[in-house]
């Protein structure tokens, strides 16, 4: 059987970095900046004040309790504030520019808050509840290095900086297929030896949630002609934006009636035992289809070792073409709470959940591939090695936590 390592990197090479593309600053939540964020100017571009108060010569309170005239009132957004004389104070607000002349503010709890003459009972020292212009960012700084994933925090700094859009990594393209006779559309009533259709949405979901776009194609029949023609007018139905990667579920075992196989040996797709649990039947190449050739991925039907499958090979090659610093799920270790037995000459992925707290992990459901709602309850997979057939309680284990 093939390594699950050796597989991984196959599937790796299936797929390069997307193309770089522009976005409007609106709409770049959540994606791969492809270059580097050059702030044109600094933050804050000009000193201004970190209080509601009054804009003073520290000099000048010297002596305090103190009473100034007030010469100006700077609201915030002001652009032609006057300079600040000896012996006066001008009223600022919060976010406005300092005047030439003053080296402090006084917060307005430590006044009478007058507006003609102002009687301050506290001294500041200079530079008091100032920002500096520059103190954050400065000119020709790289606020945010290419790679960056963007979130709330990274938008607002790229929009205080005066980006209106950002060059980020095009989403990769996966089209979906399930493939089945016996499959139903959710919602749909059942007859005897059908089941409703999970793979597609399952997948379609893990695709969007690694960052790519899922189109799902449902239902392709167990018949070959059919699959393929339905394949390739997919892919035409694309034109000038095409598929990177087709995402097939079911259909790659042993046994008759395996339509995936079926259709694709022969026609550039290889297909292998992965020393693998769950999830050794796999299949990976490309499809020349009506468009050119097509990365193509094929994974076997059973839920668990479809979606496990996919958390193996699939999502950290779809994250590493967007960019993504850290395409891999994030892995810690933990001590098993009870012993698990794993069969030999295979990697065994179980369901678990994680305890953080106390640094455990227990095994959720038993390892059968069809048990679905183990992984809906689980938070992460325990991954045992190749050469171990049995984990006793108290050691420890790989472990890679599924919301991270």
């Amino acid at each position: 059987m093939r390594p699950v390592a050796e597989h991984a990197e196959a599937v790796a090479a299936l797929l390069g970095p997307t193309a770089t593309e522009t976005v409007p600053l609106a709409g770049a939540m959540g994606r791969i900046l492809a270059e580097d964020l050059v702030s044109p100017l600094a933050l804050p571009p000009f000193s201004n004040s970190a209080m509601d108060g009054y804009a003073v010569r520290s000099a000048d309170l010297a002596d305090v309790p103190a009473e100034l005239p007030v010469a100006a009132d700077i609201p915030a957004g002001r652009t032609d504030g006057p300079a600040l004389d000896d012996g006066t104070a001008h009223r600022i607000m919060t976010g406005a520019a300092m005047p030439d002349g003053a080296d402090a503010v006084v917060q307005v709890e430590w006044t009478d808050a007058g507006t003609d003459r102002v009687r301050i009972d506290r001294a500041v020292a200079v530079g008091q509840n100032v920002r500096v212009a520059g103190e954050d960012v400065t000119a020709g700084q790289v606020v945010l290095p290419a790679g960056t994933v963007l979130g709330p925090a990274q938008v607002g700094l790229a929009a205080a900086v005066g980006a209106g859009s950002l060059a980020v990594r095009r989403r990769p393209r996966v089209l979906v297929l399930s493939t089945g006779s016996e499959l139903v559309a959710p919602g749909e009533p059942l007859r005897h030896g059908q089941i409703h259709e999970s793979n597609g949405p399952m997948l379609a979901a893990a695709v969007t949630d690694a960052g790519a776009v899922a189109e799902l194609l449902r239902f392709v029949p167990d018949d070959v002609e059919q699959f393929l023609g339905t394949l390739d007018q997919a892919l035409a139905a694309r034109g000038d934006d095409p598929v990177d990667l087709v995402l097939t579920s079911g259909g790659v075992s042993a046994g008759a009636y395996e339509v995936v196989k079926d259709a694709f040996t022969g026609r550039g797709i290889t297909f292998a035992k992965v020393a693998m649990q769950p999830g050794m039947p796999q299949g990976l190449g490309h499809h020349h289809g009506p468009t050119g050739d097509v990365a193509v991925v094929t994974l076997p039907g059973n839920p668990v070792s479809s979606l496990v499958s996919f958390e193996v090979f699939v999502r950290p090659v779809l994250r590493a073409a967007l960019g993504h610093p850290q395409p891999g799920r994030p892995r810690v270790r933990a001590r098993l709470t009870e012993p698990l037995a794993s069969p030999p000459g295979r990697r065994q992925f179980r369901r678990g959940r994680l305890n953080a707290v106390d640094g455990t992990v227990t095994a959720v459901g038993a390892p059968g591939s069809h048990l679905l709602a183990a992984l809906a309850r689980a938070d992460c997979l325990l991954v045992v090695g190749e050469e171990t057939t049995r984990v006793e309680a108290g050691e420890v284990v790989e472990v890679w936590l599924l919301d991270g």
